[in-house]
């Protein structure tokens, strides 16, 4: 599932006559206006996560677009979704203030996927670019939220941004369920015959709860903030010693040593691309794939397909402090591997998850072979899981670990920047994953397309593994 930056609270400065609130312990040792973000949060990420299950079927479904022209614009989508934080940090920093900025945003968002409930094909285009736009202005300033409620060098800060990450992947597990029965359900539809209403308008409710879902989010905002957010996104009147604004690295050109640490950073960052335009295969191909050869029956039931969207974040939600649980403890056992190393195994991972998918694509192809595609639905829905149990294995060997090495290594005057640009390979993955999908549509059976994200991703980190070492001298101690 493609994740939020913990560069630092210390985007933004935290005035130093802090209001009592949030120097509270009450939520797990953390301000309550932690709960506030994590809650936010969830609501925004259940209004992208709900919309994005959906998006391909519908295009396929109902606009009756081709395979190669849904794929192609579900990876535009999402790779401008990804890449529009950076001008709405900018402007929020620069003109509108983060509180603004992430109201802003969520009104922006909810109008998007509201618009797309009215079912034409200029409200389609129309709601896209809303909620492309709005993400640009919410996403990193709520991020910068949970930041702030932290003093400089408070040591919770890692932790908080950790239950931070949970509230996005609970609203990305919970959306689809939801989203999907009411765009896909024959019961939901049943019940809109019932009620005198076109059933084909379903998909129009399935895009409307991902807009309640955001505006419940920005309710829950405006009526608690003042309580549990006293000043935080506000201008500050000074910054506060040791923040991020108020501590500004020496000035002057990079260092020969800072130059080969940024050098190793591009190096990830390509390796990292290639993680995400598998792992985004979710959304686009993975969701065909299942509507059309999947077997969804749960006895005498038949599960909507957009439901496998919800497999990824309740991976991550289990998995998450199991992992954290096992690097600490390789750490004190002094048998931790280092970040290259672990990047390497995350596309290790994902790659040996495409091998699945490479049995489900072969199980498909033989049915098309025998018989006509209508009747093919026979995949087991086992195949497709453990895929997307060995991408989120994967995406918890790379993502936070490689946010945390861009902290590490990055030269101090650079970080925010470079972080910048770590999320950019998220854009430019996501984009590469909807182009690799629309190749996929035209080839002529599904195992050799499965064959490519396999060998790509075991190539990919092969030569990660061989860099390793070289990644190790760029970086020194710090690569650790």
């Amino acid at each position: 599932m493609a994740t939020t930056s913990t560069v630092d609270g210390d985007v933004a400065a935290v005035a130093t006559d802090r209001p009592p609130a949030l120097d509270d312990t009450a939520l797990l040792g953390h301000p309550r206006g932690l709960g506030l973000l994590f809650l936010v949060e969830m609501w925004e990420r259940f209004s992208y996560y709900g919309m994005r299950a959906i998006l391909v079927l519908y295009m396929v479904h109902v606009l009756r677009w081709t395979d190669v022209a849904a794929d192609n614009l579900y990876g535009w989508y999402t790779s401008l979704v990804y890449l529009t934080p950076l001008a709405g940090g900018y402007l929020a920093d620069r003109f509108i203030g983060t509180r603004r900025s992430l109201v802003i945003g969520g009104l922006v968002i909810a109008a998007g996927h509201f618009v797309l409930a009215t079912e034409t094909i200029v409200s389609f285009y129309l709601g896209l670019t809303l909620v492309v736009i709005g993400t640009g202005f919410f996403k990193p300033n709520v991020s910068t939220m949970v930041g702030q409620l932290y003093r400089p060098g408070d040591g919770r800060r890692d932790a908080g941004f950790t239950i931070f990450y949970m509230g996005i992947n609970l609203g990305g597990f919970l959306s689809p369920f939801l989203c999907g029965w009411l765009a896909q359900s024959a019961a939901f539809r049943a019940t809109l015959v019932g009620a005198g209403i076109d059933p084909a308008r379903s998909w129009s409710w399935g895009f409307g709860a991902a807009g309640v879902g955001m505006l419940a989010g920005l309710v829950l905002y405006i009526s608690l903030r003042d309580k549990y957010l006293p000043g935080i996104g506000l201008p500050s009147r000074g910054p506060a010693a040791g923040s991020g604004r108020g501590a500004r690295a020496p000035a002057g050109p990079l260092t020969r040593e800072e130059w080969r640490r940024v050098a190793a950073l591009l190096i990830m960052f390509f390796f990292m691309v290639f993680f995400w335009a598998v792992y985004e295969q979710a959304g686009s191909s993975l969701n065909l794939f299942a509507d059309r050869y999947v077997d969804l029956h749960v006895g005498s039931h038949l599960i909507p397909s957009s439901w496998f969207q919800s497999a990824q974040p309740f991976f991550v939600i289990m998995l998450a402090p199991v992992f954290a649980f096992l690097w600490r403890r390789l750490r004190d056992a002094n048998h931790e591997p280092s970040t290259p190393l672990k990047m390497a195994l995350g596309l290790g991972l994902i790659g040996v998850g495409c091998a699945f998918l490479l049995v489900a694509g072969h199980a498909a192809d033989a049915c098309l072979g025998a018989r006509a595609a209508t009747a093919c639905a026979v995949v087991s829905p086992t195949w497709l899981t453990m895929f997307y149990l060995f991408s989120v294995l994967g995406e918890l060997c790379m993502s936070p670990v490689g946010l945390s090495y861009v902290t590490k290594v990055a030269p101090p005057r650079y970080v925010a920047f470079l972080m910048g640009a770590w999320f950019l390979t998220n854009a430019v993955g996501d984009k590469i994953a909807g182009s690799l999908a629309a190749l996929g549509a035209r080839l002529p059976s599904h195992a050799q397309f499965f064959m490519i994200p396999l060998v790509t991703s075991l190539v990919a980190a092969a030569l990660l593994l061989l860099c390793a070492p070289w990644l190790k001298r760029l970086t020194g101690r710090l690569g650790d």
